[in-house]
């Protein structure tokens, strides 16, 4: 299953505009993508991107694709990684929870650059789990 890629830029730019008015006006700002991003990995369906498909100009299978397993692991990735920087901002450990938005702000801007780390690890997860497949059998 597929996602068109412009939904995937919205929420990407969701993530990335929230993660950073969280950094820059006030912590609690966290909350909406960590809850967005709780529903859509409860549910397997981003809000953002339902919302999104409202305002395509064309057919959604008219857009390239992206795909739906790896926007879910994405979505995982920067899930924990904002709900670990809401951790450390109510225990007050500031240097974890900066480093954990940025690394979120920094992964969301550079998705939107062309640029996905989370398909990058998921790749390499993908193959350490195939040579280790392999090994056992060979």
């Amino acid at each position: 299953m597929s996602i068109p890629k412009p939904l995937v830029q919205m929420n990407q730019v969701f993530i990335l505009t929230t993660v950073l008015l969280g950094l820059f006006v006030h912590p609690v700002i966290l909350i909406l993508p960590f809850i967005t991003g709780v529903l859509t990995l409860i549910t397997k369906n981003n809000p953002i991107i339902r919302i999104g498909k409202n305002f395509l100009k064309k057919p959604a299978s008219s857009y390239p694709p992206e795909d739906k397993a790896q926007q879910l692991f994405n979505q995982w990735i920067a899930t924990v990684c904002i709900g670990l920087s809401l951790v450390f901002f109510i225990l007050q450990i500031n240097w974890l929870a900066y480093t954990s938005s940025i690394m979120v702000a920094i992964a969301s801007g550079l998705a939107l650059a062309g640029y996905c780390i989370g398909c990058t690890i998921r790749y390499r997860y993908m193959m350490w789990k195939y040579r280790r497949r392999s090994e056992r059998q060979g």
